[in-house]
Parts: C-alpha cells; structure tokens; sequence
C-alpha cells in the first residue's frame, strides 16, 4: 500500500522548491501531482479509490500564461473525484472556482460586509467601450482594466480618458482575457505607496505583508520565480523584483498588523465561512480613509525575505498543517481496519 502524504496539485514546479523544502523540515512526506499536459498526474482511474493522503490544491488562475491553458479543467476533474472518494482535500473544488473568477470574489466579499472596489464586468469587447461610458458616466475620470481570471495582473491597465481606453480596445495591443470576462474598476489610490496582503493558513493569520508600489506595479507575485526585469505598459508594471538603487524593499513585513487586527479577525471569519484553508487576502488603505479588499489568492508564494525576517514561516505552516491532517487521517483509516 501506498504511504500516506500530501499531495500538492499544482502546475508550475519553479515555484514548489520552498514548499519541498518545508515539509522535508517539518518531517512530513510530499508528493507532487503535476496537472499539465505530459505531466505526473497524466489520467485517474474514474472508479479507483485515490492514494490515501490529503490533497491540497494550489492551482493557479494563471496558469494558461504558462502554456498550461487546459490545467484549471485538468484540476476540476481530479478535485471532484477526490471529494466524491471522501478524500481529504485542501482547498477544494469550491476555493478553485473563487480563484479563478474575480467576479465571484468580489461577490462573496461585498456580501461579508468587506469595502470592495465598484466594478463592472464585461463579456466580450463588443460592449467594452459602451460599458467604460456608463461607468465613468461619459466622463474621462481615471479607471483600470482587470481579467476576471486574473493573477499575475492579467489587464490591469489604467487609463485616464475614454479615448485612450477606446484606442486601446481597437488595437492590436488589446490582451482579451482567457475567459472572455474583463473587470472595468474604479481606480483606487493608496494613502501611502503600497498595498497590504494578510496570509492565512488553517484558517489562521500567519504575517502581513507590505508590498510597495511605488513603481506603479500591478503584478504582485511574492515569489524568486517573478522576480525578472519590469516592463512597463503604460502604467502598468507587469513584474516586480527589478530593484532600484535606494528604492524600498518590494516586500516586507507589516508587523503592526497583528492577529487582533479587525481587520485580519473579520477575513478570518471570511475564511473560515468560505471553507477556505490557505490563501493570502490583499486590501488597500486609501487617501479618502476606505479600507478596500480587492483580492483572494489561494495559492499564495512566499517572499524568501519576508520569510526570513518572520517570526513564523508560511510554507512550514502550512507543512505542519497538511501534516496534522495527515495524521489524523491515517489514524482514523487505522483505527478501521
């Protein structure tokens, strides 16, 4: 019989190494389950009992920016099976369809109780220019642009007048979003030059996380993998990492942000109504004293200097997590036999 472990669903394997890393450290065995095309998990057997173990999926919104275009459908198809097998799975098949549409986070936050940015979604380009006018009320105020199926800040641009925003819908340079679903959202400005991300595992706060800019970047990635040369569009900057002389630190920790926070206590209970185990949660603090959740990212990457630099590590928190899973589903199989 198999050896019971944690299996991580995931597609990208340049950013599992810290995860590896972790669980080695904490003693707890992992395997992963590859969901490209050729990769290490090619088929299930529809009427096989899965491994035992516990699954956590980690899949990515962005993942088609990757090549791994059928992945999100390769991970609905394994997340059913397991959860119809009785595995246990973290962050399901329910946490998957939250992290690849924007619209549905948006809803669920609005209706916690959350301040949220006002927002349209748009199907197709054929309305796009029509929708920008009824948005902004046909006048050239400030706005961005964001894919339903975002990560990675898939069409976030800004743009300042409905002309620029007309121009950019009729040429060649316009990126239509996987799933056809582009997001028109007020654009929101920050008190101070960065934006906040609160990190949960277990349902639990672990840190918050300053993330600065100041270069006016929308791509957010914590992760070595993103850290490459930036490239401006207009005012979008897709990855961070490219350091300036003298620039602050893209990442660090926000340590006056504390589990007592309001703040991190009312995602916490978000959370835990949403049955979501591990995910990082991004608010913004802005000029006008709003405090606005924009963003649910359940499949979170650690910066290596914020890791350093905390008290507690957030992939080792989740390796002991999974691991207490694991354990208490061996002994309950055991005690069974």
């Amino acid at each position: 019989m198999t050896t019971p472990r944690v299996y991580v669903i995931h597609e990208n394997p340049e950013w599992f190494p810290p995860f590896a890393a972790a669980f080695e450290a904490e003693g707890v065995p992992v395997e992963e389950l590859l969901l490209t095309d050729g990769g290490a998990l090619g088929s299930i057997d529809l009427g096989a009992e899965p491994a035992p173990g516990v699954y956590w999926s980690r899949m990515s919104a962005s993942s088609h920016t990757r090549g791994n275009e059928h992945s999100k459908e390769y991970a609905r198809a394994l997340l059913g099976w397991l959860e119809r097998s009785g595995a246990t799975v973290v962050n399901g098949s329910h946490v998957l369809e939250l992290e690849v549409s924007k619209v549905a986070q948006h809803g669920l936050l609005r209706d916690a109780g959350f301040d949220v940015p006002r927002t349209t979604a748009v199907f197709g380009s054929a309305a796009l220019q029509d929708a920008a006018r009824a948005f902004t009320d046909g006048q050239d105020v400030p706005f961005i642009t964001k894919h339903n199926q975002g990560g990675k800040g898939l069409g976030v641009r800004r743009f300042d007048t409905l002309a620029e925003f007309d121009a950019y819908v009729d040429s060649p340079e316009f990126e239509a979003p996987v799933d056809g679903i582009t997001l028109l959202q007020e654009l929101l400005t920050a008190r101070e030059p960065f934006i906040t991300r609160a990190e949960f595992v277990g349902g639990e706060f672990v840190y918050a996380v300053r993330v600065d800019t100041s270069a006016g970047s929308f791509e957010l990635c914590p992760a070595d993998a993103c850290e490459v040369p930036q490239v401006i569009a207009g005012a979008v900057c897709d990855v961070p990492g490219a350091e300036t002389p003298g620039a602050p630190e893209a990442f660090s920790l926000r340590t006056e942000v504390t589990a007592e926070h309001p703040l991190v206590q009312q995602l916490r209970t978000f959370l835990a109504d949403q049955r979501i185990q591990v995910a990082g949660v991004e608010f913004m603090e802005t000029t006008d004293g709003r405090t606005v959740v924009y963003d649910v990212n359940t499949n979170t990457n650690y910066n290596p200097a914020v890791e350093a630099a905390a008290p507690v590590s957030g992939p080792r928190a989740i390796a002991r997590f999974t691991g207490a899973l694991l354990e208490q589903a061996y002994a309950a199989s055991a005690t069974t036999v």
